[in-house]
């Protein structure tokens, strides 16, 4: 199949889902084409089957907001026509949905009058937060009711999405996935803990895009109580707006010296790979991305209930749960398994086990191949 598909590039699970799902794809001999104004950050990978494809705006006095969704429309159309696509897959509903149902209608318009289905994968934030926003529900309720066909990242996203628009479309859930092969522990991960951390000392991670959402200010409070029972470091992935806020309260409470910036890093699963245990206090996750892949490194996840995790993270089996702001439950169950070697290292493995279990790219990958199919025999 030729498929193009169109996500934020930026960091954030929808960008990453979207980009790993595109790499998966072409491995499987699909011509992949991304679009968006920028090349997604984890598209390091290059093949002959990969394409990329820029959406430049044009900017004049009368537009104080360029308008992207308009640009983004046309290179869609553009890119199809030019390069036979058979669907799209878009990645986070506004303006990506909106942009693939104007670009449909423009080549169902235009001689040689081609017909373009498009898939919309709903992530998370465009619909709890845009939900919330009535300025733009109704917009987003109509282009995934447009959409050939809607596919949503948990159960629980699907039950909200459902709840909030009152969409009529059938919403297939298909998880978000890991590469099992690349996200593992390895015998060379020793060495490079030993860059970030002495042999006596526990790490602890972080990842994500620092979003208020992802309560960043716990993650140093959860950090600052088990330090103080526990020999350790803490390694922070990403970037975002709350991290001058992160580094402050690090500074205030005196561990700053034991809290790594690392930034955004371009292969996560190098670092992960070096942790014992992953904080994850979110108020809310979809899905939680990074849970999983740090499941499938072997690093145990402690996280909240929030949305869909309780569909990732199986308490007590495969990491810990705990109600959002309920810092000092999270603090406890860190200090407990990185006090006991054989529970942390028997947790790890079973949460690796349950990543290989569910959710590698070997069984997730083929579940869109076959939604693809079935879009394209339903709407031909």
């Amino acid at each position: 199949m030729k498929i193009g598909i169109t996500c934020y590039p930026t960091y954030g699970g929808s960008g990453v889902v979207a980009t790993e799902l595109g790499l998966e794809l072409a491995r499987r001999d699909h011509e992949i084409h991304f679009i968006s104004y920028s090349q997604p950050i984890r598209l390091i990978d290059t093949a002959p089957n990969i394409h990329y494809h820029e959406v430049e705006v044009s900017r004049y006095p009368l537009f104080e907001y360029p308008p992207y969704d308009l640009a983004l429309a046309t290179r869609m159309a553009e890119v199809s026509q030019l390069y036979e696509l058979d669907l799209l897959h878009v990645h986070y509903a506004i303006p990506h949905s909106v942009s693939a149902m104007l670009a449909k209608q423009m080549l169902a318009a235009t001689p040689p009058r081609k017909h373009l289905p498009f898939v919309t994968t709903l992530h998370g934030t465009d619909i709890t937060l845009v939900g919330l926003d009535r300025s733009y529900l109704p917009i987003t309720r109509f282009s995934i009711e447009q959409s050939d066909g809607v596919t949503a990242i948990s159960q629980y996203l699907r039950t909200r999405t459902l709840n909030v628009f009152d969409i009529k479309n059938h919403i297939e859930v298909i998880p978000n996935f890991v590469n099992c092969d690349e996200y593992v522990r390895t015998a060379g991960d020793q060495k490079q803990r030993r860059e970030y951390a002495s042999d006596n000392e526990r790490i602890l991670v972080h990842l994500s895009n620092f979003r208020p959402v992802k309560r960043i200010s716990d993650v140093i409070e959860i950090f600052e109580r088990v330090r103080k029972q526990i020999p350790s470091k803490l390694i922070l992935i990403g970037d975002g707006p709350d991290r001058s806020q992160a580094e402050w309260l690090a500074v205030q409470k005196g561990i700053h010296d034991h809290v790594l910036f690392l930034g955004k890093q371009d292969r996560v699963q190098e670092k992960l790979a070096i942790a014992d245990v992953m904080l994850l206090p979110s108020e809310l996750e979809s899905f939680g991305l990074a849970a999983l892949e740090a499941m499938a490194c072997e690093v145990v996840p402690i996280a909240t209930k929030a949305g869909g995790l309780p569909e990732v993270v199986e308490h007590g089996v495969t990491g810990f749960l705990a109600d959002v702001g309920d810092v000092d439950t999270m603090a406890k169950y860190a200090i407990d398994l990185l006090g006991d070697e054989s529970a942390l290292r028997a947790m790890g493995k079973r949460a690796r086990e349950g990543a290989r279990a569910r959710f590698c790219t070997s069984k997730i990958i083929p579940l869109y191949e076959d939604f693809y199919r079935r879009v394209l025999s339903q709407s031909s």
